[in-house]
C-alpha cells in the first residue's frame, strides 16, 4: 500500500469540529446508562471531607468520563482527553478534563473505593439483567479468584513493594502492587469482574481472599445465577477461611492445596491401581479399549483438614499427576509431578479435574485489563489507584455485554479486538434538521457487528 496523493507539511489540519474518534461510545455509554451507571455513582459515591473543596464535586460525570475513556483504551489519566476532541463534547454531556478527573481520584481512601466496589457489583446486576451475560447460570457458574502484580518504577508510589510473581515460569521479585480479582463465568460465558481490590506488592494473595469470595458469591445471587456456584483458586486460597466461606455460602469449592507433610502423606497412600488417564495435550484414545494414553493421570482419596475450635472439614482430595518433562529419557521408571486440589463436587474426579483447570479462564481477564486500563497504575495515591482499578473492572464488564449485543462472532473477542472493532470508529457528526446523524465510513469491515449493537442500545429505555 502507497500513499496516494502528494502531500505538503500544510496538508494536514486539526480544524474539523464535528468529527469524533470513538462513535462506538454512544451505543456503549448508552448501554451503561440502561444498566444504571450515572445514578449509582451518584446515590453512592460521596466524600464528606475532601483535601481539595472542588474535588469531590459532580463524582458521577466524572467517573463516567474515566470509564468511557477506559472503554476507548485510556491506560492513564491524561488519555481521558480522547474523549473531549472534535466533536465528542457535542456527541456528550458532562465531559470532563483528565484534571478534573484526576482531582477526583485523589480525594478517594480506602472507604470511598469501597463505595465504588459496591458501584461494580450492582452495574453487573444491572448488565445482567439488561443483557444475557451468563447464559446457563440456571445450572451452574464459576467464582474465580487470583491475584496479580502490576509493576511500578516511581519512588512515591503508595504501597508499592517487591512482591513474588511468576515471569517464563520463574519466581522473580518485583516491585509493584498487586490487585485481588474475582470473576464469575459459566460453561459458555467469558469471566466477568465482580470486584477487584488494590494491595500493596508485598501483601500475601490468600490475604482478604475470604472477604472477596462472600462478596462474588452474593454478587453472582443479584446478577440471575440461581444454579450452583463453584469457587475455583490456587494454593494461595486453599486455606480454612475460604472453605468456610464457601461452605456458609452454599458453595462448592475446588482449591488448590499447598504440598505439605499431610498432604504428601495423603498422595502416598493412594493404590497405584487407582490412577486412571485422562484427556491431556497429546492424548490418544487407545483404539482396542477407548481408554486415554496420555502422560498424565488422575486419582482421589479423602482428606480432612484439621481445624480448630469448629471441628473439620473432610472432602475429597483429587490429585493430577504429569510426567515430569525433565526427566532423563532413558530412565527405568517415570518421574511425576503431583497436583492436589480439595473439593466437595459430586462429579466424578476426571471431570472434577477439568472442571478445576479452567480455572486459568481468569487469565484471559488478566490479559484483557493489562492490555488496557491496567497497562499503568497512573497516581502516586493508593486510593487513586484502587478507584482506578475497580473503575477498570466496570469498563470491562461494559464491553462484554456491548460484544453480547455484536453477535456471537465478538462474545468472546478481546478487550483490544472490541475496541478496535466496535469502539474507535471515526464518524462525521450532521444534524439535517436537528436530527443527529453519525456518517461512519463505508466497507467498515464489522459494520453488521456495530449495527446490531447499535439497534439493540439507542431507543431503549434505562433500567435505573
Amino acid at each position: 500500500m502507497r500513499v496516494s496523493h502528494t502531500f505538503t507539511p500544510q496538508s494536514a489540519v486539526f480544524d474539523e469540529d464535528n468529527l469524533v474518534s470513538c462513535a462506538g461510545l454512544v451505543p456503549v455509554m448508552a448501554l451503561a446508562e440502561q444498566a444504571g451507571l450515572s445514578e449509582l455513582l451518584a446515590n453512592k459515591i460521596h466524600i464528606a471531607a475532601p483535601r481539595v473543596k472542588s474535588g469531590s464535586a459532580n463524582p458521577a460525570p466524572k467517573l463516567a468520563t474515566l470509564i468511557a475513556g477506559m472503554c476507548a483504551g485510556a491506560d492513564y489519566i491524561d488519555d481521558v482527553d480522547l474523549v473531549r476532541a472534535g466533536g465528542m463534547k457535542t456527541l456528550f454531556h458532562r465531559v470532563y478534563a483528565p484534571s478534573t478527573v484526576g482531582t477526583l481520584l485523589r480525594e478517594f481512601t480506602f472507604g470511598h473505593a469501597r463505595q465504588l466496589d459496591s458501584v461494580l457489583a450492582e452495574h453487573l446486576a444491572g448488565l445482567c439483567e439488561r443483557v444475557n451475560l451468563l447464559p446457563g447460570a440456571q445450572m451452574r457458574a464459576f467464582v474465580d479468584i487470583d491475584s496479580l502484580v502490576r509493576p511500578v518504577y516511581g519512588h512515591h508510589k503508595q504501597g508499592a513493594s517487591f512482591g513474588h510473581t511468576k515471569i517464563a515460569g520463574k519466581q522473580v521479585l518485583r516491585k509493584g502492587l498487586s490487585p485481588l480479582v474475582t470473576t464469575i463465568s459459566t460453561d459458555t460465558a467469558p469471566p466477568l469482574v465482580t470486584g477487584i481490590r488494590l494491595r500493596a506488592g508485598k501483601t500475601n494473595s490468600g490475604k482478604g481472599a475470604a472477604r472477596m469470595v462472600a462478596q462474588a458469591i452474593t454478587t453472582a445471587r443479584a446478577a440471575g445465577v440461581s444454579g450452583l456456584i463453584t469457587v475455583r483458586g490456587d494454593s494461595a486460597y486453599g486455606c480454612r477461611a475460604v472453605l468456610r466461606t464457601c461452605r456458609r455460602y452454599g458453595a462448592v469449592f475446588s482449591l488448590v492445596l499447598t504440598r505439605n507433610s499431610a498432604v504428601q502423606r495423603a498422595i502416598n497412600a493412594i493404590s497405584q491401581d487407582a490412577w486412571t488417564p485422562v484427556q491431556y495435550p497429546g492424548a490418544v484414545r487407545d483404539p482396542d479399549t477407548g481408554a486415554w494414553i496420555s502422560d498424565a493421570e488422575v486419582a482421589e482419596t479423602t482428606y480432612t483438614m484439621a481445624e480448630s475450635g469448629t471441628g473439620a472439614i473432610t472432602a475429597r482430595l483429587i490429585v493430577r499427576r504429569v510426567i515430569d518433562a525433565n526427566q532423563p529419557e532413558d530412565g527405568l521408571f517415570p518421574i511425576w509431578r503431583y497436583h492436589p486440589f480439595f473439593t466437595n463436587s459430586t462429579e466424578p474426579a476426571t471431570d472434577a479435574d477439568i472442571t478445576h483447570r479452567r480455572h486459568a479462564i481468569i487469565e484471559t481477564t488478566f490479559a484483557d485489563l493489562i492490555d488496557g486500563p491496567l497497562a499503568h497504575i497512573p497516581s502516586s495515591r493508593f486510593g487513586a489507584n484502587s478507584a482506578w482499578a475497580i473503575c477498570a473492572g466496570i469498563a470491562h464488564n461494559l464491553l462484554r455485554a456491548a460484544a453480547t449485543l455484536a453477535g456471537t462472532g465478538h462474545r468472546r473477542a478481546r478487550g483490544a479486538t472490541l475496541r478496535r472493532h466496535l469502539v474507535n470508529i471515526p464518524a462525521r457528526l450532521a444534524r439535517p434538521q436537528r436530527k443527529p446523524i453519525l456518517h461512519l465510513p463505508t466497507h467498515w469491515p464489522w459494520e453488521p457487528a456495530w449495527i446490531a449493537l447499535w439497534h439493540n442500545t439507542i431507543g431503549r429505555r434505562s433500567s435505573a
